[in-house]
Formats: C-alpha cells, sequence, structure tokens
C-alpha cells in the first residue's frame, strides 16, 4: 500500500506549543485514506531527531515523507527546495546541544534538493486561497537538519520522495503582532500537500524563483 509519513516538531524556544506538531495530529485524526498515513512529532533535538526519522523510515517505508516545522516570522506556508549540509544554531536545542558550523552529515553533499512537487503544492494551495510561497532557504537550525537527513535517506531508498514545508504560527497561539495563520488552515494544507505529492510524480514547469 502507498504510504505517506508526515512529520513535525514538539515547542521549542520557549514556545508552550509547536503549530506543525499540532498540525500533524489533526491531518492524522482526519485522514481517510486510501493511502496509509504515519504520523510523528519529532524532538527538536539534532541528534534525536534525526535518530527517530531513520528509525520511521526504515520501519514503514514509506513512497512520501514530508517533514515540516515551525518558521515564526513568515505569513504563510512554505515549502523549502534547498537543505544544506550545516549545523550552526543560534540557540542550543531541547537536548542543550548548540552545533556551530558542524555538518549535518560528515562527507555528504553540501546541498540536497528537495524530491516533493513543491511547485506543484504551492500552486495547489495558492489556488485554494491558503497564502504559501516557495522558499529557498530552511535555515540552519533543527528543521534544515532534518530536511538534509530525509533527502540523505532518499540515496539508499529508491522510490522515496522526502521534503520539508515550513509553516508560520497558528494565530491561537502566536506571539502578538506575529505573522500567522489558523491552526486548522495549517493543518488542512498539510493534509493538501501529501495529498499533492502522492498525486504529482514531476512537479510543475513553472517559474518560482526570487530576485533576493
Amino acid at each position: 500500500m502507498t504510504s505517506v509519513l508526515l512529520t513535525g516538531f514538539e515547542p521549542f524556544g520557549g514556545d508552550a506549543v509547536n503549530p506543525s506538531g499540532d498540525a500533524v495530529r489533526a491531518v492524522a485524526a482526519s485522514w481517510v485514506g486510501p493511502e496509509r498515513l504515519v504520523t510523528a512529532v519529532l524532538p527538536v533535538s539534532f541528534a534525536a531527531a534525526a535518530d527517530e526519522l531513520e528509525r520511521l523510515v526504515a520501519a514503514h517505508s514509506p513512497d512520501v515523507l514530508i517533514a515540516a516545522g515551525l518558521a515564526g516570522g513568515r505569513d504563510g506556508i512554505t515549502p523549502e527546495r534547498v537543505a544544506v549540509n550545516l549545523a550552526d544554531a543560534r540557540i542550543p536545542d531541547n537536548d542543550g546541544d548548540q552545533p556551530m558550523d558542524a555538518a549535518v552529515v560528515a562527507g555528504g553533499p553540501d546541498a540536497r534538493f528537495t524530491g516533493l512537487p513543491v511547485k506543484a503544492i504551492v500552486a495547489e494551495l495558492t489556488a485554494r486561497g491558503i497564502r504559501s510561497s516557495l522558499s529557498t532557504t530552511a535555515g540552519t537550525y533543527v528543521c534544515n537538519a532534518v530536511f538534509y537527513r530525509a533527502t540523505h535517506l532518499t540515496a539508499a531508498r529508491p522510490g522515496l520522495r522526502a521534503g520539508f514545508i515550513h509553516v508560520p504560527y497558528a494565530t491561537e497561539s502566536a506571539p502578538e503582532g506575529a505573522p500567522s495563520l489558523p491552526a486548522a488552515t495549517i493543518a488542512e494544507a498539510l493534509a493538501i500537500a501529501c495529498r499533492v505529492a502522492l498525486a504529482t510524480p514531476a512537479d510543475l514547469k513553472v517559474a518560482g524563483g526570487s530576485l533576493h
């Protein structure tokens, strides 16, 4: 059976909630198939998140892997295009680890590209009235590390397509003045992304770059 692995993250950086983890739980509660959906909320830890991601992929052999995380300050859903082999943490992770100028995977390529149809995902979300745009930087924190690890795993698993989607704060729990989307909209967006990834083996050939 075709399967999707969808992950989010636990809270970090002093936040009480993480909308990516909450959205993943909401998608799990409403998913009706026919594809099998496996979900998990990962720890915000460079080491533990990598270990859990590898365990989940080995246990469930998904066809599509979508990891999601919070990008506070962004105002929409932003599928990521490029993961870099760099861990440079501005703040410690939830285990107190704070790597600086370190490789995510020793000896790995400097960057890896998403395997998701990110332009098709943005197009579908936009058509449904959900703010969305492509992003070419996933940062250098745990989100990027999980993105890089996810795409790194595809090298040994032909047929696995993996990528990362950043989400904004949820309106219900956003800091005052921060851009956000309703929690239900974030969950809807991740469910749509799963559906588009399953239905779209090759991405759209449309302009999606930026000038800066």
